[in-house]
Order: structure tokens, then C-alpha cells, then sequence
């Protein structure tokens, strides 16, 4: 394809790299999960009000 086409594609065009397979299911970051969901356990939920 022309780079002209894949400027008028209503669909985008991506290419993923098979070597991204082997992180597949690992945590990458386990202190920023942690932390993650630490902050994520003491948020509270906005209140729904009704009119």
C-alpha cells in the first residue's frame, strides 16, 4: 500500500510485533500494581443523585 492509502483508510493499519506473545499473563510492574490497587481500595464511588 501507497501512504496515500493508508491516509484515506476509514480503518487503521497496525502491524504487533509476536515476540509482545511472551508478556502475555506476567506482571511487568508488580509495585505498581500493588500501589494501584491500594489507591483503588480506598475510593469511594461518586453518589448517584436522582432529579
Amino acid at each position: 500500500m501507497k501512504v496515500e492509502d493508508l491516509n484515506k483508510a476509514k480503518i487503521p493499519i497496525v502491524k504487533i510485533n509476536k515476540k509482545l506473545e511472551e508478556f502475555r499473563g506476567k506482571i511487568l510492574f508488580p509495585e505498581k500494581l500493588e500501589l494501584a490497587n491500594k489507591m483503588l481500595e480506598k475510593v469511594k464511588l461518586p453518589v448517584e443523585t436522582s432529579k
